[in-house]
């Protein structure tokens, strides 16, 4: 399973990194970092309420 950030779609609202702090990470800006490697296993569901929780749907979990 791996996480894309769409980072020219991405607004800063911190709201994957809130749902899903373990995953998701952010720069001095509050912007979504690019997620390198594959969801650990057991963080599935953490990725997917991650991705939910971005308004700009910048995020996607495949």
């Amino acid at each position: 399973m791996k996480i894309t950030i769409d980072k020219s779609a991405c607004s800063g609202h911190a709201r994957c990194a809130v749902a899903a702090p373990e995953l998701f990470r952010l720069d001095d800006d509050g912007y979504a970092l690019p997620f390198d490697g594959e969801v650990p296993e057991g963080l599935e569901a953490a990725a997917h309420d991650g991705e939910r929780a971005c308004p700009e749907r910048a995020i996607t979990v495949e």
